[in-house]
């Protein structure tokens, strides 16, 4: 257990009260994580005797915390995910209507979102003055294990349908096998409805109607976007909690963040965090006590005992702070809602075992037919660089295309194209057919070196089975 930043020690001071006085059996190991580790000198904000207090019980419950700006911090939150192999965030975002406010009453939705690769890899580079990247990695193995967590987790929970949110029109690789996973191991579930939308419209559309949505599984980056929206409408994100897991290990973590200019002033909701214990408490088979908990919770919102972001004149009965609110939680501990469905959660419900699936790794033939070279340039126009070009290819290949920003620009460009200083320029195959070498490539480069351009990366064009497996230039 980690106290955190900003408000996590309060929120986890009344979270732990609660806890206790329901009966929770635990053996509780605090370990220090956060801005104090990092500041003191720890760029990873968590220390080697940590990590071994977590590799060794295997479940953590984490207050929220900061992350200093500056200095190239990272995220712990992704660094821990990461590190302890979560590949499963599970967030329930459910409205608890008319008691805390929203305009959809009956919304009860859970994000299942992948937790370890995409865009938070956190590969990014500066390639040249003026453009930076980033790089979204999906791989299929780490696809097929949340999309199959996503069907099971339904299984288990008795869920009807499960929703896939991608962008598989604009990025037809990652996204497009991501999705094609997807409508694979869905085949498999034929008890569970299965449906896709693109992400743009299956985000207004969970903002708008989300009552038409029970499960929904997607991308790391979509995934911590969409779950903060559902959170929002479904009446405040200060309420929402969230798991993490993995193959041998567990966190559960509030999704809202350590909020630094509200800390010590025993005004925080500690829901949040009290929700996810209770998501604790499943997970480690205690669904007695973790049913107590969220039974004497909905009883104390029914009561109008509400911190200060839900608190709504009308409904709300009394304004409390941070143990107020837990101090109400605990006096109602074995009460159950008169108005709001009472929760019992299942004895020995079989826990979702990862290790145990059998993942399919694809084996197709592997064949390098070109290379994009990426120079930093900036000599005149895309006709000039691709003139100079067209001069310098290796006997092996030929000059393709070139792009700025991912837009053909050469040749027979249309006018107009506004251009920066960070050129990706095609060498394919001369005849399109016969794969070449890690040596032609190497050529290549030396031939561009030895007149003076200055090449940045390189990405190799691969055919996967004779299909190409890299993107066109958009106009290509």
């Amino acid at each position: 257990m980690a106290y955190g930043d900003g408000i996590g020690p309060e929120i986890m001071k009344a979270t732990l009260r609660v806890l206790e006085a329901a009966g929770a059996q635990l053996d509780i190991e605090t370990i220090e994580i956060g801005e104090k580790v990092y500041l003191s000198g720890n760029s990873a904000g968590i220390t080697d005797a940590s990590w071994e207090s977590l590799f060794r019980t295997k479940v953590f419950l984490k207050a929220p915390i900061t992350t200093p700006f500056g200095g190239g911090y990272k995220s712990l939150n992704v660094t821990a995910r990461k590190t302890l192999g979560l590949f499963a965030n599970v967030r329930p975002c459910v409205s608890y209507s008319p008691y805390v406010f929203t305009r959809f009453p009956k919304m009860d939705v859970v994000i299942i979102r992948e937790n370890e690769e995409d865009l938070y890899a956190g590969i990014e580079h500066r390639q040249t003055r003026q453009v930076y990247q980033c790089l979204k990695l999906i791989s299929e193995p780490g696809s097929e294990k949340i999309i199959r967590y996503a069907f099971e987790y339904a299984r288990n929970n008795k869920r009807k349908k499960v929703t896939c949110f991608v962008k598989d029109n604009i990025m037809k690789l990652t996204d497009g096998v991501f999705h094609r996973i997807f409508d694979r191991i869905a085949e498999e579930y034929p008890d569970i409805q299965a449906d896709s939308m693109i992400i743009d419209i299956g985000t207004a559309r969970l903002a708008d109607t989300p009552e038409m949505f029970d499960v929904i599984v997607t991308q790391n980056l979509y995934g911590d976007i969409i779950s903060d929206v559902a959170a929002q409408v479904s009446g405040s994100v200060g309420i929402g909690g969230s798991s993490n897991i993995g193959d041998k290990c567990a966190m559960f973590e509030a999704i809202h963040g350590s909020a630094p200019t509200i800390a010590g002033q025993d005004i925080a909701n500690p829901s949040g965090l009290i929700l996810s214990a209770i998501m604790m408490l499943v997970h480690i088979n205690q669904p007695k006590i973790a049913s107590k908990i969220q039974n004497a919770w909905l009883r104390t919102l029914e009561a109008g005992i509400h911190t200060a972001d839900i608190y709504k004149d009308g409904m709300s009965s009394q304004l409390v702070g941070t143990q107020a609110f837990a101090d109400a939680v605990i006096a109602r501990l074995g009460q159950l809602p008169e108005r709001m469905e009472p929760i019992q959660f299942a004895e020995n419900v079989n826990h979702i075992n990862p290790s145990s699936w059998k993942l399919m790794y694809s084996t197709e033939k592997k064949e390098l037919m070109g290379v994009d070279i990426f120079l930093d340039w900036n000599e005149g126009t895309a006709n000039d660089l691709g003139h100079k070009l067209d001069k310098l290819v290796d006997e092996k290949l030929r000059l393709v295309v070139i792009s700025n920003r991912g837009v053909k620009v050469y040749p027979n460009a249309l006018p107009g194209i506004f251009c920066t200083d960070h050129w990706r320029c095609r060498f394919e195959t001369v005849d399109g057919k016969t794969p070449i070498a890690h040596a032609d490539v190497l050529r290549q480069l030396a031939t561009l070196s030895a007149n003076g351009f200055d090449f940045i990366k390189t990405e190799h064009l691969y055919n996967f089975d004779g299909e190409r497996g890299y993107s066109l230039a958009q106009g290509q």
